[in-house]
């Protein structure tokens, strides 16, 4: 983070991953809990996504999937790009050695309720495009149920512009659909995906930090 150079930042801090409902993670973030950098997770590996704010692609490759999608805007449109590309057989890597400082909440402030409509909407069009067909049919309406829980949530909080984003995020996704569109090629590769739901584990389980739950990814 740029202004918090000791902290990991929101914006996919050391690698990102997912779980089982297209929920995104991170070394050194999960959800609003960002830790210090003590040189934990300097190791290079494998990842199911990078940040779009320190992230290097083959313009032949970036070029071959289609770029980013512009009809995202702002919000998960890197996490879409690395599906893509895991879904055509590609790989991508967080490189321990490298140093970026973001300054985050740039185009949207957290606190805004434009960009929980936007992590809401664009949460289900990521898993509209990526998923096999057959898991599209029964992760999204769970999803759904989930994301009411959430804006249930919001409004027991008092925070009604975010309960109403939700909502619009939903029906904002409805139209988003014609718009999206699916890869010809999906690859059912389950690496890099958190068995069960990262909502759970975090909520319920109290397990706030990655170093306790990185054994549930496959």
């Amino acid at each position: 983070s740029y202004f918090n150079p000791h902290l990991f930042e929101y914006a996919g801090a050391s690698g990102g991953w997912i779980d089982t409902l297209g929920y995104p993670f991170s070394r050194g973030r999960v959800f609003d809990v960002c830790e210090a950098d003590q040189s934990q997770y300097n190791q290079s590996q494998k990842i199911f996504w990078a940040s779009g704010a320190a992230m290097f692609v083959r313009a032949a490759v970036y070029k071959e999937m289609g770029g980013l999608d512009a009809v995202f805007f702002a919000h998960q449109e890197e996490i879409d790009l690395c599906w893509r590309l895991r879904n055509a057989g590609y790989k991508i890597y967080y490189v321990g050695t490298s140093v970026v400082k973001h300054v985050g909440g740039g185009t949207l402030h957290k606190t805004n309720p434009y960009k929980t409509y936007l992590n809401f909407r664009n949460g289900l069009a990521l898993m509209y495009k990526n998923l096999p067909f057959g898991e599209i049919l029964y992760k999204i309406p769970t999803r759904m149920v989930l994301d009411g829980v959430a804006a249930m949530r919001y409004l027991l909080s008092k925070e009604p512009h975010n309960f109403l984003a939700v909502i619009r995020a939903h029906f904002g996704f409805y139209r988003m659909i014609p718009k999206l569109k699916r890869p010809r090629r999906i690859h059912k590769n389950k690496n890099g995906i958190l068995r069960g739901l990262i909502i759970w584990k975090f909520f319920v389980l109290k397990k706030k930090y990655y170093s306790q739950i990185e054994d549930y990814i496959s």
